[in-house]
């Protein structure tokens, strides 16, 4: 079993930044790809970025490319997602979460969730 726990979501205007943190506990980390997703009230999941804890290959949506940035700590068992010049379309629920497989793009491919964040950009 995995915990993760994020944080750091809030409300901010437009071209604004926030920093997500998710903290991972439970069984060894090391073995997961980590992802970011988002979910807007009335519509589906959506990815937004996703790393390896042992480093290496990262990925974003276009949506999101240049604008966010995910990385990780692995001392502390924390991935972070660096959010920059926000809009009001990145409005969303936020969720952390692992797989076991080395797929990264779909919410079916992880088997842990975090319980979400709220991040509210206004106009």
């Amino acid at each position: 079993q995995v915990q993760l726990v994020e944080s750091g979501g809030g409300l901010v205007q437009a071209g604004g930044s926030l920093r997500l943190s998710c903290a991972a506990s439970g069984r060894t980390a090391s073995r997961y790809r980590m992802g970011w997703f988002r979910q807007a009230p009335g519509n589906e999941r959506e990815f937004v970025a996703s790393i390896r804890w042992s480093g290496g290959s990262t990925y974003y949506a276009d949506s999101v490319k240049g604008r966010f940035t995910i990385s990780r700590d692995n001392a502390k068992n924390t991935v972070y997602l660096q959010m920059n010049s926000l809009k009001p379309e990145d409005t969303a629920v936020y969720y952390c979460a692992a797989t076991y497989s080395g797929a990264y793009y779909y919410p079916s491919e992880y088997n842990y969730w975090g319980q979400g964040t709220q991040v509210t950009v206004s106009s």
